[in-house]
């Protein structure tokens, strides 16, 4: 049993890690929704297109004061998609987050798990972040929350040098 969740913490990892080559998708979110507000970016309209966020994370370091957040938003298993969505509108999700100014580095559909939203955060605003799911995405989702970091550079660099 102990070898069932080393795998599925192993296949989380590898589906996270190829997940990066996807276009990201607002599953089953109104396509109002996917519009970016004022101080964030636009998804990619190509799929496998980078977005601008995602090729700006690689190469320009964020200010000192912003860290980026995943969020996982776990489907509620014992609600067809139509009573999420239904839920979420009635709760104001699709208007409240992520919070006007929050940017979105990637929004994909983990199929089995439900969406992975990665936001660049201004430590100040981590409430504001909270606030929004607590108020709005209980109920539709069950949520987890993970501090991370960009470190695709660093994984490039190592395997030039140490692959060797």
């Amino acid at each position: 049993m102990a070898n069932a969740g080393v795998l599925r913490r192993g296949a989380l990892r590898l589906a996270l890690a190829t997940s990066l080559a996807v276009a990201p998708v607002a599953y089953g979110a109104d396509p109002a929704a996917n519009a970016p507000t004022p101080g964030t970016q636009a998804m990619p309209a190509t799929p496998g297109a980078p977005s601008s966020a995602a090729a700006a994370s690689t190469s320009t370091p964020a200010p000192d004061d912003t860290f980026l957040l995943t969020i996982f938003l776990r489907h509620d298993e014992s609600k067809p998609l139509p009573k999420i969505n239904d839920q979420l509108r009635a709760q104001g999700f699709f208007k409240s987050f992520p919070p006007p100014g929050i940017e979105v580095v990637s929004w994909y559909v983990m199929m089995g798990i439900g969406q992975v939203v990665t936001l660049r955060v201004p430590a100040s605003r981590l409430r504001e972040v909270n606030r929004a799911i607590e108020s709005t995405a209980w109920g539709g989702y069950r949520t987890e929350f993970y501090p991370t970091y960009d470190y695709k550079a660093q994984a490039q660099q190592m395997r030039a040098t140490d692959g060797k």
